[in-house]
């Protein structure tokens, strides 16, 4: 990875977190509107692809980034 941040971790309660969660969770979306704009500008990449369902289920060990950003589900 170049340029880029080491990831951080985002602990969640249970076994799973659906990606627009997450994105408010970790800060990378202020909001759950911003979170939707997010992930339809095709911005969102959960383990290197594009992500564009909002309610994709995440588990411990996925990496979600935006903008050179990155969290990893914990």
């Amino acid at each position: 990875m170049s340029g880029g941040h080491a990831p951080r971790d985002v602990a969640i309660d249970g076994d799973m977190i659906r990606l627009g969660q997450l994105l408010k969770l970790s800060g990378l979306a202020e909001s759950g509107g911003e979170a939707r704009e997010l992930v339809t500008e095709g911005v969102v990449r959960v383990n290197g692809e594009v992500e564009t369902r909002r309610g994709r289920q995440l588990h411990r060990g996925d990496l979600v980034a935006v903008d050179g950003e990155s969290v990893r589900v914990a």
